[in-house]
């Protein structure tokens, strides 16, 4: 079994912490950021990742990713392609046809993947997404219609949901990966519009790394290191 990993961030918001490497390989809790999904990906029978990344990192992800359960093998983008182009990069390279896991190096979540490929398999569709609850980034205050406050919400949970960077892409799907662009502008809206692109909701750990302050959330939820099957 095969996936997409995509692999092109820089890290330039990271800063010094991310060390001049590439933000995928960033460490956290000792490890690269991308080697816990790719775990993940090994404990449903991955076998084999092709991951698009910046031209001339191919050796540094095949040689810091090598060891966490699937084959690596990375491909450089010639310019940078965004991230439809590079999943179309990487999807170019698989041997085998049918529905692939495809996700982000820069993000962790320990959603049930089995139970995933499961969903999208009864659903029927050309795509299935990963979905997590949208957060407030602040608290909020309750109101009532005398303008009395009745109470307060540190953060509560909103009734929206943000897509969490991991799906499973049939056939259709990959072959209307731009050559250029966003997948997620570009290919998704229009597969929704089709009634094509279904949603696999996931309320458990998920966390996108992209700034020192993110890093450090990262490294206290995984100080314990995350298992493959979801528990820490």
């Amino acid at each position: 079994m095969e996936a997409l990993l995509l692999a092109g961030g820089k890290g330039e918001r990271l800063g010094e912490a991310a060390r001049g490497l590439p933000k995928p390989l960033v460490p956290v809790a000792g490890r690269p950021l991308a080697s816990y999904v790719l775990e993940r990906f090994a404990a449903v029978g991955v076998d084999r990742v092709f991951v698009a990344c910046s031209a001339g990192y191919e050796n540094d992800f095949e040689r810091e990713l090598g060891g966490y359960g699937p084959e690596i093998v990375a491909l450089g983008e010639p310019e940078p392609l965004g991230r439809g182009g590079g999943l179309r990069l990487a999807a170019s390279a698989r041997t085998e046809d049918g529905p692939v896991l495809a996700g982000n190096g820069d993000e962790i979540l320990d959603a049930d993947l089995g139970a995933l490929l499961a969903a999208h398999a009864r659903a029927d569709v050309a795509a299935t997404i990963v979905v997590t609850p949208m957060p407030s980034a602040f608290g909020v205050v309750e109101i009532d219609g005398d303008d009395r406050v009745t109470s307060f919400a540190e953060a509560p949970r909103l009734p929206h949901w943000v897509n969490a960077g991991l799906y499973v892409l049939g056939e259709d799907a990959l072959e209307r990966l731009p050559e250029r662009g966003d997948h997620e502008t570009l290919t998704f809206p229009g597969l929704a519009a089709e009634g094509r692109l279904a949603a696999f909701r996931h309320e458990g750990l998920w966390l996108t790394v992209n700034t020192p302050k993110d890093l450090r959330r990262a490294e206290e939820a995984l100080g314990g290191e995350l298992e493959p099957g979801g528990a820490r």
